[in-house]
């Protein structure tokens, strides 16, 4: 589709000698005199890039840009004028105009202005639909489950999300979706156009996690070569989610709380407070009773941080939402795997309900997606289910009562790790915990690379 552009000029030479400009670059033109008609032109077509001037015979340029401002907020508009002023520069840019011109105006440089305004306008536009893909991707529809445990905690998580609640902790055993729910309260709140900033308080050191919260100054330590902005500045107006809160380090507890209680931070070797609008999704496996006895977790934070609490109840809870999952994560990977499987037989359906899933949803999931991915025919049946420890390694599959051609399971498995790594090796190995170089082996006996070399295709 070619670039929209719509002129709103009252000199007819300039008008003609842009629109001369910009047609020859392909792009699609409009042209107006005044003010009425840049507001009609307005009304019936949708526009890329504004080019307005500032003084109309009817109205100004800082009006229409107000205007315009009101409805659209990703087009990008470049102002015109023979009145330059520092003044009026500044109204411009107050009211969202991207760009200044003055007028007579050197068209080289002009026409860079309007390549970079050109570049904005397609950058929002994409980031506005990847947030539309977000908010839908996120929506509570995601979230499969039909037991009254799960309809009540549907209820609660729409209440939550519309609220103005700035603290929430989610409670639950491994599995149970915390992340996932969060993810759920921040795309459906007003938040969802505002950053969402993911932490495992477990997956950094104290002092970097300290750095990754709040930011660092230049020098703050050794490494510290240049200021760094932390989650919380980088995520203002959005939302934060601490996954697993329960086992945060002492001192950095002491810094959240001073946080939420005043809802100000320094960076690490900093001195200047910062104010920051962020919502906190804590998130914990723990129970937290037992930590605060032990000493491993303030009280005066869990209090700080239990405003708002959701219990995920898990999974050997939820009655027949076992089975409901079950056919969801089956029609999900048979899909994703191309594969002709279309149901789960009632046998495997019994070893599934039979099961007490010590790793909630999350591990029904690795189950069902292991299963689509050996089974044979079309059907899911109990001995392409492996479950837990007892007696089944999650290192071994149970051989269907027909048999398998083993050469055939292998080459078939090759190629669908390769397939979902992105015909990447070495995230394909991993998936099948092979080396590289064993994995290279199979794929150049299955032709899906070339080989090294011709010797090496001799050799094998």
């Amino acid at each position: 589709m070619a670039v929209r552009i719509l002129i709103v000029e009252d000199e007819r030479l300039i008008r003609w000698s842009l629109r001369q400009k910009f047609e020859g670059l392909g792009y699609q033109v409009t042209e107006v005199e005044n003010g009425a008609e840049a507001f009609k032109a307005l009304g019936a077509e949708v526009y890329d890039l504004i080019m307005l001037d500032y003084k109309l015979p009817d109205i100004t340029g800082l009006e229409i840009l107000g205007k315009i401002r009101e409805t659209d907020h990703d087009v990008v508009v470049i102002m015109m004028t023979a009145y330059s002023t520092i003044q009026s520069a500044v109204e411009a840019m107050k009211l969202g105009a991207h760009d200044y011109v003055t007028k007579p105006f050197a068209m080289d440089q002009l026409l860079r202005t309007v390549n970079t305004a050109l570049e904005t306008t397609k950058l929002r536009r994409e980031i506005r639909e990847l947030r539309r893909h977000l908010v839908h991707e996120y929506g509570i529809d995601r979230i499969v489950g039909k037991d009254a445990s799960m309809l009540k905690l549907f209820e609660t998580i729409q209440r939550v999300s519309a609220s103005g609640a700035s603290t929430i902790l989610l409670l639950g055993e491994s599995g149970t979706g915390k992340d996932l729910v969060a993810r759920v309260i921040h795309f459906q709140s007003e938040r969802a156009p505002r950053p969402f900033m993911n932490v495992t308080c477990t997956a950094l050191s104290e002092t970097l996690l300290e750095s990754e919260l709040f930011g660092h100054e230049r020098g703050a330590f050794t490494d510290a070569k240049a200021q760094k902005k932390g989650l919380f500045e980088l995520a203002d107006g959005g939302t934060i989610f601490l996954d697993e809160v329960g086992d945060m380090p002492p001192a950095l507890q002491a810094k959240l709380l001073r946080f939420l209680e005043e809802r100000k931070f320094r960076r690490v070797g900093g001195t200047d407070e910062i104010s920051v609008d962020v919502r906190i999704i804590a998130a914990t496996n723990r129970d937290l009773d037992k930590a605060i006895k032990e000493g491993k977790f303030r009280s005066d934070l869990f209090f700080r941080l239990d405003v708002v609490s959701l219990d995920l109840p898990p999974l050997r809870d939820r009655g027949n939402d076992i089975a409901i999952l079950a056919q969801h994560f089956t029609a999900r990977f048979a899909k994703d795997f191309r594969k002709p499987i279309t149901h789960i037989d009632e046998a495997a359906y019994h070893k599934l309900g039979g099961y007490r899933w010590p790793g909630n949803v999350r591990e029904l999931r690795n189950v069902i997606e292991r299963a689509v991915l050996l089974s044979q025919g079309e059907t899911i049946g109990p001995e392409d289910l492996v479950l837990g420890h007892g007696g089944q390694s999650n290192n071994h599959f149970v051989l269907p009562p027909g048999g398998v051609d083993l050469h055939g399971v292998e080459d078939d498995l090759v190629r669908q790790a390769f397939a979902r790594a992105g015909n990447n090796q070495t995230r394909a190995a991993k998936l099948l915990n092979l080396t590289r170089d064993s994995l290279r082996y199979r794929l150049e006996k299955l032709g899906l690379i070339e080989p090294r070399n011709n010797e090496a295709s001799g050799s094998s």
